[in-house]
C-alpha cells in the first residue's frame, strides 16, 4: 500500500500527562538558555542541543506549534542579570519549528493509515524526542539513526526524568558511525516488504556525496509508495548552481535518480497552513517530501523468487504434456 494519507484532525502531538507545562514557565522564552553537556567543543553535541533549545522555546510560547516537554532536559537554564531576550535569530527559530511541525504532521497522518507492523526511520542529531512525544499507534517500531555519542547522552538525560515510549512500541538505535546501516536495520527487524516512513532532520550531512549515500540506503529499503520527508542543506544546491532559484529542478534530478518523486515545500506555505506569519531571515535548509516510486530490494527479491517459481512450474507442466 502507499504511505501517503490525509491527516485526521485529532492526530496531533501531545504532552504526556506526567509532565505539565505551567504559565509560570512561559517566562523562559525570554531567558537565555545554554546546554551543559560533557564536551562543549563537540560540534555534534552543540548542534543537537541548539535544536533542542529551539524546541524548548517553541514549547513555552503562548500558542506553540508543538509541545516538546522533554527538550528542557538537555539544557541547563540560567537568567542573565539584564534579562535580555535570547539571542537566537527569529528567522532560524521560525523555519526550524515550522519544519518540525510539518514533519510531525506528516508522520502522524501517514502512520495512522498504515496497517499492522509500522516502521519509522528517523535520521537525527541524536536528541530527537519524537519517539517519546508523539502519539504512536500499536506495534510501531522506531529506528533512530544518529551519532552514538549524542544519542547516549540524550538517553541518559531522558531516563533521568523518567521519559518512556509506549509499551506497545519499540525504539531501536542504529549508530550513524556504522559502515553497514543497511545490514544493521535488517538485523534489528526492518523489512522492505512493509510500509515505512523516513525522516531526515538534524542528521549531520556534510557533503552532497553523503546525502546521496543516504538516498541510496532509503531507496534500497523503502517499499514502493512510502514517503521520505525532512530537511537537507541548501548549500548542496548552491554548489551545483550558485543560486537557489533552481532548487526544485535540482531536487527533481537528484531524487528521481534514486527512484523518488519529490516536492520542495515552502516554509511560507507551512506558516500559512498553521496561521503563522511567514518566517523572516535566511535559512540554510530545504524542506521536502518525497514518494518512493520503485520497489525496494526486498520486494524485488520476492518478485524474483515468485517469477522463478512460476517459471519452474511452467517447465514441469510442459514436460508432463510431452
Amino acid at each position: 500500500m502507499g504511505c501517503f494519507a490525509t491527516a485526521p484532525s485529532a492526530a496531533i502531538p501531545h504532552s504526556p500527562s506526567p509532565i505539565r507545562l505551567s504559565k509560570k514557565k512561559t517566562f523562559m522564552t525570554f531567558v537565555r538558555v545554554r546546554a551543559k553537556l560533557h564536551d562543549d567543543e563537540d560540534p555534534l553535541l552543540q548542534a543537537a542541543s541548539h535544536a533542542a533549545y529551539l524546541r524548548f522555546q517553541e514549547t513555552h510560547r503562548p500558542d506553540p506549534l508543538f509541545i516538546d516537554p522533554y527538550a528542557g532536559c538537555f539544557l541547563t537554564a540560567y537568567v542573565d542579570k539584564d534579562m535580555k531576550p535570547c539571542l537566537t535569530s527569529v528567522g532560524t527559530l521560525c523555519h526550524y519549528c515550522l519544519a518540525t511541525k510539518f514533519i510531525d504532521d506528516q508522520l502522524i497522518s501517514t502512520v495512522k493509515h498504515m496497517d499492522g507492523h509500522r516502521q519509522i526511520v528517523l535520521l537525527t542529531d541524536g536528541m530527537d524526542t519524537r519517539p517519546y512525544r508523539l502519539n504512536w499507534p500499536l506495534s510501531t517500531i522506531i529506528f533512530d539513526i544518529s551519532p552514538a555519542r549524542v544519542f547516549k547522552i540524550a538517553s541518559e538525560r531522558l531516563g533521568g526524568i523518567g521519559a518512556k515510549i509506549s509499551r506497545t512500541c519499540l525504539l531501536v538505535h542504529v549508530p550513524l558511525e556504522t559502515f553497514d546501516i543497511h545490514g544493521i536495520l535488517h538485523r534489528k527487524g526492518f523489512t522492505g516488504e512493509r510500509p515505512s516512513i523516513w525522516v531526515l532532520q538534524g542528521l549531520p550531512v556534510r557533503t552532497l556525496a553523503s546525502f546521496k549515500e543516504i538516498l541510496f540506503v532509503v531507496s534500497s529499503l523503502a517499499m514502493k509508495g512510502c514517503i521520505f520527508v525532512g530537511e537537507l542543506p541548501l548549500c548542496f544546491v548552491k554548489t551545483e548552481f550558485g543560486t537557489k532559484s533552481n532548487t526544485q529542478k535540482w531536487m527533481d534530478k537528484l531524487f528521481i535518480s534514486h527512484g523518488f518523486r519529490v516536492d520542495v515545500v515552502a516554509y511560507d506555505k507551512v506558516a500559512r497552513d498553521v496561521n503563522r506569519d511567514p518566517p523572516s531571515g535566511d535559512y540554510e535548509n530545504i524542506l521536502f517530501v518525497a514518494q518512493q516510486l520503485q520497489l525496494s530490494d526486498d520486494q524485488m527479491e520476492t518478485w524474483r523468487r515468485e517469477f522463478q517459481r512460476l517459471e519452474e512450474e511452467g517447465d514441469e507442466d510442459g514436460f508432463e504434456e510431452l
